[in-house]
């Protein structure tokens, strides 16, 4: 799965790549610890014809059926071997695709060297900004009459850097794929539901503080080295 991540939201950059592109209010500043149930800046579609927006959503998608909000908190994660098919996320892969900029994404395993479980941040220096592809839906609270637009990170099995820490990883995307991706009338960009290239990724050991999402401070980030270094 992936449950945490980091963004720096380089909104010139998006604009390089995604022509005429909306930008409703969102935090700018960097994050280096997002969490599911957050809101977080994603890219949507809504028209085939239309510009792409960026905007907020909250990060766990409820389907528009969903009798209340409480099933976001289960779907932060979309099988992308099964997207097309399950009755949460069929309707939105095919419709309501969408782009959630990222730095990296955090997972946890027994990296080599230490005896216990740590979080390991996958990264891309020196990439263009990439995105992780998601799903968006907007549901309405039937009680209140609250609108939410909420979002998932469709996932895949992971790639030969990723494998050792965790089996799953975020569906990466870099720019060229971006248009498709988003776009309403492509029904099924099932190959684009793959790895990413792990000679274009590093991995580096971080320190626990990570597990905690209230922690957000700069040195979330520092290198942790092996046991006995």
């Amino acid at each position: 799965m992936c449950g945490r991540y980091t963004t720096n939201l380089d909104i010139p950059a998006l604009e390089r790549f995604l022509a005429g592109l909306q930008a409703e209010p969102v935090a700018e500043e960097e994050r280096l610890n997002v969490s599911p149930t957050q809101v977080v800046a994603a890219v949507r579609q809504e028209d085939p014809a239309g510009p792409p927006i960026l905007g907020p959503m909250v990060w766990g998608l409820i389907p528009s059926w969903a009798k209340d909000r409480s099933i976001g908190s289960k779907l932060i994660n979309a099988r992308g071997e099964t997207v097309a098919e399950k009755p949460s996320f069929r309707s939105a892969f095919a419709r309501r695709r969408c782009l959630i900029p990222a730095t990296g994404f955090y997972e946890w395993g027994v990296p080599e060297g230490f005896s216990r479980k740590m979080p390991v941040w996958f990264h891309w220096p020196g990439e263009a900004v990439l995105a992780m592809g998601g799903l968006w839906e907007r549901w309405t609270d039937r009680a209140t009459g609250e609108v939410l637009t909420t979002c998932t990170i469709v996932t895949v099995g992971a790639n030969e850097l990723v494998k050792p820490i965790h089996e799953r990883m975020p569906v990466l995307l870099a720019p060229e794929d971006w248009a498709r991706w988003l776009d309403p009338g492509e029904k099924s960009p099932m190959d684009l539901v793959r790895p990413f290239p792990a000679g274009r990724m590093q991995a580096r050991v971080v320190g626990r503080e990570v597990n905690n999402p209230r922690n957000q401070q700069g040195d979330l980030l520092g290198e942790v080295m092996p046991e006995g270094e």
